[in-house]
């Protein structure tokens, strides 16, 4: 079994800070940047971003459908990005929100996780409204690679909190139903120490409080930045864990570029900013 992804992040945490890189190129951000909303302009913006992250942060999280907006040439330019930020020293979470049954999450697993994956990321999000119990291939996947699944439980748009807040049958709400799924899978893979399946909160929403110590698993907060998250804010909702929480920020970091000195100010700003309080 492969070092796990909890070991990476807590190497990579001691020397650059929990802070997440979000890697979301838009077509309304590569025209600012007048890189222009082309396969090629989508190139330039992997290379520039490369060379500001590459020793300010220790985390990237690429989201897919930016990428595969482009066609085959998009889907090609985010591999070589997940490669070359790999070979880097980069942890890469892949931001691709999959959830399936049966082999289709069996494909998406070869797709994204371990040895021999054309998109192979270090963590990929995915979505659990098929029930975590229809991950298993991802979850076993996982697991055998020193991979992380980062399960969407508190998500940062407001109109997912209608469903995420409901009440289940044994009388927990959704959100804390899934956390408790998160830790049972865990303490089965890994007894004594964090797991390999997350779980996605988003610290723009605080109340209810969730039991978030108990799920045994790294959490990756969404929503810095544009979205109204402050690192007050992620400090606040993992305080009980503070060494298992990666904020990311995306559109916040890239406002700053196309420069990268200045990308690379931005980052190494913010995150100190976390460094400080997590």
């Amino acid at each position: 079994m492969a070092d796990s992804f909890a070991a990476r992040f807590a190497d990579a945490r001691a020397v650059h800070g929990p802070l997440v890189c979000g890697l979301d190129p838009s077509g309304e951000l590569l025209d600012s940047w007048q890189l222009g909303d082309t396969p090629e302009g989508l190139d330039r913006f992997a290379e520039i971003m490369l060379d500001a992250v590459t020793g300010a942060v220790g985390l990237i999280k690429p989201q897919s459908a930016f990428y595969e907006r482009h066609g085959w040439r998009g889907i090609r330019t985010l591999q070589r990005l997940i490669s070359n930020a790999r070979a880097a020293g980069l942890l890469v979470i892949l931001d691709v929100k999959r959830g399936d049954v049966g082999t289709t999450n069996d494909a998406y697993a070869e797709a994204y996780l371990g040895k021999g994956a054309p998109l192979a990321a270090d963590a990929i999000t995915v979505h659990p409204y098929l029930g975590v119990g229809a991950m298993g291939t991802f979850v076993t996947r996982a697991a055998e690679s020193g991979s992380c699944l980062l399960v969407v439980t508190r998500s940062t748009n407001p109109e997912g909190r209608p469903v995420q807040t409901a009440l289940t049958g044994p009388g927990a709400s959704v959100e804390q139903q899934l956390l408790l799924e998160i830790g049972a899978l865990n303490q089965l893979l890994a007894p004594g120490t964090i797991g390999p399946v997350g779980a996605v909160i988003g610290p723009t929403h605080m109340h209810p409080e969730l039991d978030l110590a108990a799920a045994n698993c790294l959490f990756l907060a969404p929503g810095v930045g544009m979205q109204g998250a402050t690192a007050a804010d992620v400090a606040a909702v993992f305080a009980g864990c503070p060494d298992r929480v990666m904020p990311s920020a995306s559109r916040s970091v890239l406002s700053a570029g196309p420069g990268v000195s200045r990308l690379r100010d931005t980052l190494c700003a913010l995150a100190a900013e976390f460094r400080a309080v997590l």
